[in-house]
């Protein structure tokens, strides 16, 4: 176990993230403002490479569904999955996206009905483009990215048995350059992109509760608030976590996907039940029908600067998340085919998270546009993080619903922290499918304290933009990832079904 806790990985990723914690704690200023101009540089510069690999992964992902390797198996010939098909869902379903969809699911549509990329806002179109957008920064594409990464991780885990590990991932590329100062290296950016982009999430999590109380309640929404939060869901988190996969996050994970839909069912029969089903049904076609032009658009004649707020800063924060919900994926999809895993994790969250923004989006739309109730004032008022709270007291029984939001809001934080947890020890110890207990709980307590400080600094948008500029490199690392299963796949023999 010393051995474990003391690999070079380990070592040098904890003292960065410790430098960058200090940083943010006692030059909270100076850090937002060097890490924003680096982010805005890189958005600048680079943003037509953020676009092209996002949609080039997708592509690749697609391929391989209909390609001859496609019945390989992920682990030995005849190997069997090792959770069933409905907590495979939910455990993936709660690792990529989890907070985020609780947080967006109002706040997203709302923001683009009033602030649309083109034309006059709260219009029918902007309506339409609010919905289209959503599902484009939620759909195939962070899915796609979420695939490729995890597959790679998997297919060498299982089949290979190499150690779960994002360099030696690369080792048919890299040859024995992977299992030195470069491959460290390459683990080390996935790392600090895990810890800070959970972080983050782990903060927007916070406010969110904090927010929901407040907005229920009456408590004060402050910083002291939210600290004590983080405290008690670090004590949550940090018992599930020395539970393992098998037990914590399994039935957490099918705890939450209850939970989600008992609110989605909620709002989808008490609210505009066939205005949500037109929005979904139309959304989809007009999804599909712009993906394309969406895909490649960067406004190269216009002003662009919407498509850097949101889907340029979107395409780096899923590639920053990608080595954490990868590892994650990859862990829980031993035994299944290649097919089955990219049908599985590019199409099911892809339709939930459409059918998501339809419930929730639509509802606000149609709240908005019909029934004039001033949504985006309340959100004005008191913050992004009240905008769900707001739609739902709109209706029956909102105050139970808004204290099941808040409740989902904590397992979510649980699980995403506690998957994060496992992630973190898998990468720098490595590549254990199972890490000892005192790593994880040292990972644990610097994701609670990097929230902390974040909060306490208020420095969330700062660590943000730190995660997000370990996308630049680490879209490289998935293009040499992508390169290496693609060598390895022809070198198989194929299984004939």
């Amino acid at each position: 176990m010393n051995m474990q806790a003391t690999t070079p990985v380990f070592k040098i990723s904890l003292l960065l993230a410790l430098s960058f914690l200090s940083w943010g704690t006692f030059a909270p200023s100076h850090l937002a403002e060097v890490t924003g101009a680096a982010q805005k540089s890189l958005l600048d510069a680079f943003g037509w490479f953020y676009v092209l690999a996002a949609s080039t992964f997708l592509l690749a992902a697609f391929s391989l569904i209909f390609s001859r390797y496609g019945n390989i198996p992920l682990g030995p010939d005849g190997a069997k999955p090792e959770f069933p098909l409905l907590t495979w869902f939910a455990m993936l379903f709660c690792a990529g996206m989890g907070i985020g969809l609780v947080f967006w699911g109002v706040a997203e549509p709302n923001s683009h009905l009033h602030n649309p990329p083109t034309g006059h806002p709260n219009t029918p179109e902007a309506a339409r483009m609010a919905i289209r957008y959503s599902f484009f920064h939620w759909g195939l594409h962070p899915w796609g990215i979420y695939t490729m990464v995890a597959l790679v991780l998997a297919y060498f885990q299982f089949r290979k048995g190499v150690p779960g590990l994002i360099s030696l991932s690369c080792k048919p590329i890299l040859g024995k350059q992977a299992d030195g100062a470069l491959g460290n290296a390459i683990d080390v950016i996935a790392v600090f992109a895990t810890v800070f982009g959970v972080a983050t999430s782990l903060g927007f999590g916070a406010v969110q509760i904090s927010g929901g109380l407040s907005y229920l309640f009456g408590t004060s929404n402050t910083l002291e608030t939210q600290l004590t939060i983080i405290g008690i869901v670090t004590i949550l988190y940090m018992l599930s976590a020395q539970t393992g996969l098998q037990r914590g996050i399994r039935y957490l994970s099918n705890l939450n996907m209850a939970l989600a839909s008992t609110l989605l069912c909620f709002l989808l029969f008490l609210g505009p039940t066939r205005f949500i089903m037109e929005i979904f049904s139309s959304g989809i076609g007009n999804y599909l029908q712009n993906l394309p032009t969406m895909s490649l658009n960067l406004a190269p004649l216009t002003d662009s600067t919407w498509i850097h707020d949101w889907t340029l800063f979107y395409w780096a924060w899923w590639i920053a998340w990608a080595p954490f919900v990868g590892t994650f994926i990859a862990r829980i999809s031993k035994g299944r085919t290649v097919r089955e895993f990219v049908l599985g994790v590019l199409l099911v969250p892809t339709l939930f998270c459409a059918f998501w923004f339809s419930v929730f989006g639509g509802t606000t739309i149609s709240l908005e546009l019909f029934d004039h109730v001033p949504i985006r004032e309340t959100i004005d008022k008191n913050g992004i993080e009240v905008a769900l709270f707001t739609v739902l007291e709109q209706f029956p029984l909102g105050t139970l619903m808004s204290m099941i939001a808040i409740f989902l809001i904590g397992t979510f934080f649980i699980t995403s922290a506690d998957s994060a947890t496992f992630v973190l020890g898998t990468l720098t110890t490595h590549g254990s499918l199972n890490p000892p207990n005192h790593i994880k709980f040292t990972w644990g307590i610097i994701q609670s304290v990097s929230a902390a400080v974040l909060l306490w600094s208020g420095g969330l948008k700062a660590l943000q933009t730190g995660a997000i500029i370990s996308a630049f490199p680490f879209a490289i690392i998935i293009v040499l990832m992508i390169l290496s299963l693609l060598k390895s796949f022809k070198q198989e023999a194929l299984p004939t079904h």
